[in-house]
Parts: C-alpha cells; structure tokens; sequence
C-alpha cells in the first residue's frame, strides 16, 4: 500500500503578452490610438470564469476560492471556512460527496491549465465540506412558510437538491422514494470506499433538518397513484433516476450470470454480495464501469460455492450472501472491456489508475460479440471482437475489425453499458425514448405544475443532476406564485453578488437592478462597472497570465493499493488537504474575470487616474476606480491585469 498525491506531470511555461519582434496588428477596433492616448478608457467587466462556466450544478467557484484565499472577507462574527460553505451550497448541497466523487469538468477548464495546471477545485470543496461536518453546520430555516406543498419523486441528488432549495424558499417538501434509505446513486451506484456513508448520511440529515419529509420504500405509480399525488400536493418534481441498467445487446446476454452494474453494485451497497466468481468480465469504459471492476477486485472470490451462493443469486435478490462463508476468500481476476481506446474512455483519468495499480486488466478497443454458455446455460466466457470507434456529428460509429474474435473466460459478466428509468406506473410521462420532455425551466411539457430533472432528463453526472433540481425548484417556486416563467440566461450560474457584498459591510446605495451596472451617477458600483457573467465567459486570451508564476498544485493524499492490498480492502482512499494547503491552493486561483486586488493598475497607472477606492467604500469587486479626468487611454492598466477585468471602453 502506498499513499501518494493526485498524480499529474506538470511542466514550468513561460508566458509574455507582447513577444520580440511581434508587430502584427491588433484588430482595428482596438486602433485609435493618436501617439501615446486614445478615446478609450478603463471599464470594468465581471465575466463568469469557465471554471463556473462548465459546473453542471452551477456553484460560484470563483468566489468561494476566493473567500478561502482571503480575498473576499466574510461577514463580521463569520469564519471564512463557514462562509465558504455557505456560498457553496447556495448552488450544491453536497460539496464533501461531490468533493470526492465529481469528475470535475470545472478544472479541466480552468485557465491555469495555461499556466501549468488546474487549481484543485474539489480538493477545496471537500475541505470545506469536511469542515462542515465536522462542526455541525446546519442550513437556516426560512422565517416564513408559504403554505405551499410540493411532492418530489425520486430521493436522489436530483430530487434531493430540488427539495433543498423549495425548503429554503419556504415550501412544505415530501420526499418519495421506493428506496429503503435516500441518495439515489450516490447511496446505491458509487461504493462507500470513495463515498463514505457517514458523509452522505450528514450531508442528507442537514436537507431533512429544513423540515423535508421522507417517505422511503414507497414507490409513485405503486404504492400511490399519481393520481392522489395530484390531489394532495401543489407541484411536482420528477427526480426519479435511471437505476434499471442496460443489458448487453448480444446473443446470450440473458444467461443468469449476465447481470447490469447497477443491479450489481445496488447489492453490494446493501451488503447482500460478498464474493464474485473467480473471473470477472465487465463492459463499459465510464467510471461505473470501473466502480464494478474495483467492488469485485475488493470482494474476490471462494473456491467451493453452492449452486444457491453463485453470486448472480445474490445479485437478483434471491439470497444474501451469509458472512460465515466468506471468511476465508482469494483475489478475483477483473477484466474491464470498452469500445474505445483506454486514453478514450470515459473514465475519470485517476480512476483507471487506480484499477491499474489494483490488478485490473482494461482491455480498450474492444466490442461484445456474443456471451458464450456453458451446458447448463450459464456464462462461461465473452467474445469480444477489436474495434475502431469514434464519435462523429454526435453519433457513435464502430468499425469492428474481422478475424479478432477471442474468448474472455467468464464466471460472472457485468453490463455498465448505460442505464434507463422505470417508468412503471408512470408512463404518462415517457416520451417513448425512456425520458421526459422538458423546457429549459424543466418543466414537463403538457404537465402543468410538473417538472422533471436528472437523469429522467438525461443520464448524465450527479452534479448534472444537482444542478437540474436547483433550476426545477427555482421554476416551481415562479408557478406557486403564479408567475410566467423566466427565460434562463444564457450562462446559468451562481455568480458573485455586488449587492450582497456592499449590505454586508453596511453600505448604501440609491438603486439595485440587473445585470448591475456603475454610471456616473449611481452609487451601487463603481464608474463603468458592468456585470455580464449572465451572458460572457472570460478566455484565458484576456488574461496576463505572465503575472502567475509556476506554482505546482497542492494534491490531495490518494491510497494506492496493489492487487493484493486490495481484496477486502473497503478503507476510503482519498484524504482531504489540510487547511494550509487548502488556502495555498485556492491562492492558484487566478479570479478570471473579477479583481483579486493585486494593485498592478495602480502601480503601472503612468496618469495616477487608476486609484483604490476609499477603504469605507470598498469592497470585493468596488476594488479600484479610474479618475477619467487623468485617464488618458493608454491602456495600460488592461495589459496588466492579471483578471481580465479591466477591459478598453469608450466610456459611458
């Protein structure tokens, strides 16, 4: 066993805005200059970073970096780790599950990816959401009630998120879900060993604790009509998520060990399967896949098993595996199978690693053929055959390679090809692709006051999910008011909030409108100050990104086990930074689009026209000011911000 940092190679770059001998023109825009001037002058332009940019759940990442870096200054009587959590779960309930487990598409966009490499954002989010915990933070419940009831179907993140934020705007929630205990895949899809059930359990009880009602193992279309649910409840929100996995689509597939992962790993998170045969084949190539292939590595396999203890029986649901039996068990040999090249899969990066060290076999380029049976009609191998696939104007072209077949000897096959929803019950709702049609306020198409989100939207990520649920609640809480639905913006996240930030410091101001706008005669931001996150995301083009010197990423501790160390091995792997490395981190974080205080358009301002606001006055993003009586255009102070936040207008 061996615990090492998050594993990536980084290599120091160089970086300069102007190069030697470059004397290519600028656009002719930017060509008023008249010798030393011009007519333009500073404005000053927040942008949504594209690390916020491409969060499914919508979280303002910028500012709660921020707020952990000390940038932004919390509230008096607040800890920054407390403030940090609070704007964090504006946006997602979950930051100490979803710091484990989200891939994390914000840091593959990260803008220091330019520099040298992303800032860890989920390894801030599961400190604070470590923090949390650990000091017992609890959501405020709101002071008014609306009187208001909301049934909400399906007690995954989806539906959780959606009955987290109706809760806090002040609406009686019941959670309805055929599930013995809620979080949907996040309890029954992902192992405890990366998302420990303590957690999730705390980070559940907190929702609940706004006075949500839980009512588990009652399945809507079962158990009670939609027809009541109707007559008893206000809205609906549909959360139910895809948990009927995808059988192989070949010969053979319904052999009794052919089995999907979620129906695999639903029984090994209710601790009914504790060994797997000695040969385990599974086709995928997404991070179930490898979550399948990591649980059967753990649970390993024993030499005598009665025909009632195969695990497929387990599996199904006809018999739980008993304890005594398992006492003694070997290392079960996994083999995971995908279309795509293994760089391809898509598999979070460390995760492969993780079931390579482990002992693993990933076969990428490969396709099912057929399941081959053995005479009592059981698996006993997969004819796989080598492929090319790719994706190409959104659809999924494979070109198998003939002559390549081969047999992969099989006592137990794990389909982690996709999942569906079960509609049963529910089919007026189906749009006959196994999903529900909805608009861009997710709200079912022909269903007033019904709206939908997660997976029964479409399969995607939990923090996809998370994000659905938080627009659907917001879409809920316009028709319990009777209001018209609002055109979503076109960039549709939490962003940083001038307003808030000057009542917190007890400022006055004569007007508040949106986007928020600074003019001449208004005091609510500084002069030409404009908020356009609803509608730009800032490249790293507009930065300087000279002024960011190679800084190496402060990496969270991962475990690593070899194939021996793993059998039996359920310990979680990942360990949060300590705080010093979690404020150093943060630090990494360039503030794309917003100012980070740094003083480079005050010190390099050749006119003096760029100063700080008055230290009563200011606070994040009413930083800095320009007197445009000194100003003189040069541009300067733009070709030094490090944020993009000083662009060239003509004024206003």
């Amino acid at each position: 066993m061996s615990a090492n940092p998050e594993s990536i190679s980084v290599k120091p770059l160089t970086f300069r805005r102007y190069k030697d001998g470059d004397h290519k023109p600028r656009p002719w825009q930017q060509q008023i200059f008249n010798a030393d001037h011009s007519h333009k002058c500073p404005t000053y332009i927040q942008s949504t970073p594209p690390c916020q940019g491409s969060c499914p759940s919508g979280e303002d990442i910028r500012g709660y970096l921020n707020i952990v870096r000390g940038v932004e200054k919390p509230p008096a009587g607040v800890k920054w780790q407390e403030y940090a959590f609070r704007r964090i779960t504006e946006a997602n309930p979950f930051p100490s599950v979803m710091g484990r487990v989200c891939p994390a598409p914000c840091e593959s966009g990260c803008n220091r990816n330019q520099v040298e490499d992303f800032v860890g954002i989920n390894s801030v989010e599961h400190f604070i959401g470590e923090y949390a915990i650990a000091n017992n933070l609890a959501y405020t419940r709101p002071e008014r009630q609306s009187g208001k009831k909301v049934a909400v179907i399906g007690g995954g993140p989806a539906g959780l998120s959606a009955a987290y934020q109706l809760a806090l705007k002040g609406h009686a929630v019941t959670i309805f879900d055929e599930r013995a205990e809620l979080g949907g895949m996040m309890r029954y899809g992902i192992p405890g060993f990366r998302t420990p059930r303590t957690i999730l359990d705390a980070e559940i009880q907190r929702i609940l604790d706004l006075g949500v009602v839980a009512r588990t193992s009652t399945r809507i279309g079962t158990d009670i009509s939609m027809e009541q649910i109707n007559q008893d409840f206000d809205a609906v929100f549909l959360g139910m998520g895809a948990q009927s996995g995808r059988p192989l689509p070949v010969e053979g597939s319904d052999a009794p060990n052919v089995v999907t992962a979620t129906s695999f790993l639903k029984a090994f998170n209710d601790g009914r399967l504790r060994h797997v045969g000695k040969r385990v084949v599974v086709v995928g190539g997404g991070d179930t896949s490898i979550d399948v292939a990591t649980v059967a590595r753990r649970l390993g396999h024993i030499d005598k098993v009665n025909p009632g203890d195969r695990p497929e029986m387990a599996i199904l649901g006809h018999v739980a595996h008993d304890v005594a039996t398992v006492s003694v068990k070997q290392g079960a040999d996994v083999t995971l199978t995908s279309i795509f090249a293994v760089e391809k899969m898509q598999a979070s990066k460390h995760e492969v690693e993780h079931a390579l060290s482990e002992g693993i076999a990933i076969r990428g380029g490969y396709a099912p053929v057929c399941v081959v049976r053995g005479d009592d009609g059981r698996a006993i191998a997969l004819r796989v055959i080598r492929c090319e696939a790719k994706v190409a104007g959104g659809k999924l072209e494979i070109k198998n390679i003939e002559g390549t077949e081969e047999d992969l000897p099989a006592d137990l096959i794990v389909s982690a090809i996709g999942q569906a929803v079960d509609f049963t019950g529910l089919e007026m709702f189906n749009n006959g692709k196994g999903a529900v049609p909805a608009d861009k306020n997710y709200q079912v198409q022909g269903h007033a006051g019904v709206f939908a989100g997660g997976d029964i939207i479409r399969p995607h990520l939990l923090t996809t999910a998370i994000g659905h649920g938080a627009i659907a609640a917001e879409g809920i809480d316009r028709f319990l008011a009777g209001e018209t639905q609002d055109k979503r913006p076109k960039i549709d996240v939490h962003t940083f909030d001038l307003t808030r930030k000057m009542i917190e410091k007890g400022l006055s101001f004569s007007e508040s409108h949106e986007p928020i706008r600074g003019t001449d005669s208004s005091n609510v931001a500084i002069h030409n100050y404009d908020n356009r996150s609803d509608r730009y995301v800032i490249s790293h083009k507009e930065l300087f990104l000279g002024h960011f010197p190679f800084t190496p990423r402060n990496k969270r501790t991962v475990v690593n086990l070899t194939a021996e160390e793993a059998l039996g091995n359920f310990e979680e792997r990942l360990q949060a930074l300590v705080e010093e490395k979690a404020q150093a981190e943060a630090k990494r974080c360039m503030s794309c689009g917003q100012c980070f205080e740094c003083d480079n358009c005050v010190v390099y301002c050749p006119q003096t026209a760029v100063f700080k606001v008055k230290k009563a006055q200011s606070t994040t993003g009413r930083y800095v000011d320009t007197d445009y009586n000194k100003c003189i255009g040069c541009h300067i102070c733009h070709d030094v911000c490090p944020t993009g936040y000083i662009q060239m207008g003509l004024g206003e």
